[in-house]
């Protein structure tokens, strides 16, 4: 057990209260059992490895949507999160450096003409996306000409596609594999148009917390823990995140 003061609140509840999101997770439907998925697996595992650390249980908070998950930062229903770093995040939440990157692509139905991010950036395009997801926020700043369709969940998001109402579903890569096994003929573009930076994001107004949060993430990096979860999870498209640069 840890005798950090920075994270004696912590010790003091005796867990530590992790958040998850869809698509970040999947039960199985036969017993209920959940599993990480993406991002998700990173997180329980990094998740467990800290409690342990601190000697507290670890507990999965389960949320519908990053944007849900976000309010419980905030509220205080959760500890922390692994959340895709960005500017419309970075506003409303604390975050450790990046843990792992990995881009942002299309997923492309069969038989589609397109080969390039700017085939698929064209007038009368229809792209699916997830709200306030950071590859939405990724594709809304590149994206010039064609149209954003947003849905609450990625499996929305894919029926769109499915049923041919748009040219194209934007998401990470690892997640667009997955749902490129379930749609014959279909494809996953080869260059992305953006990169995720995704660290631990906690409540903002926690300087102590957040210098705890930093070391542990730039630890995990440095003794090989990142890079162990992204093979045991056959993370594709995963990559451990380079160093902070000294400030």
């Amino acid at each position: 057990m840890t005798t950090d003061r920075r994270v004696a609140d912590l010790v003091q509840t005796g867990k530590l209260r992790v958040a998850i999101f869809l698509p970040q997770y999947a039960k199985t439907a036969a017993t209920g059992a959940l599993r990480g998925i993406g991002m998700g697996f990173v997180a329980i595992e990094m998740g467990r490895t800290l409690a342990a650390r601190l000697g507290v249980d670890f507990e999965l908070i389960e949320n519908p949507t990053p944007r849900d998950t976000i309010a419980g930062l905030k509220s205080g229903a959760s500890d922390l999160a692994c959340l895709g770093i960005d500017a419309t995040r970075t506003a409303e939440l604390d975050f450790s450096p990046p843990l792992v990157q990995f881009d942002y692509t299309l997923l492309l139905p069969a038989g589609s003409a397109i080969k390039t991010f700017a085939d698929a950036d064209q007038p009368g395009r229809r792209i699916a996306t997830v709200l306030n997801h950071a590859s939405t926020f990724a594709l809304t700043r590149k994206a010039v000409h064609a149209a954003c369709v947003g849905t609450e969940l990625p499996d929305a998001a894919f029926e769109l596609l499915r049923a041919a109402k748009v040219d194209a579903f934007a998401a990470p890569r690892e997640q667009l594999l997955d749902y490129c096994e379930m749609l014959p003929g279909s494809r996953v573009l080869d260059h992305g148009y953006g990169v995720n930076n995704a660290g631990i994001a906690i409540r903002k107004g926690q300087p102590a917390r957040l210098a705890f949060v930093r070391e542990f993430a730039e630890e995990t990096k440095k003794s090989g823990l990142i890079a162990d979860i992204i093979a045991r999870g056959r993370l594709r498209g995963f990559r451990v995140a380079p160093a902070a640069t000294p400030s």
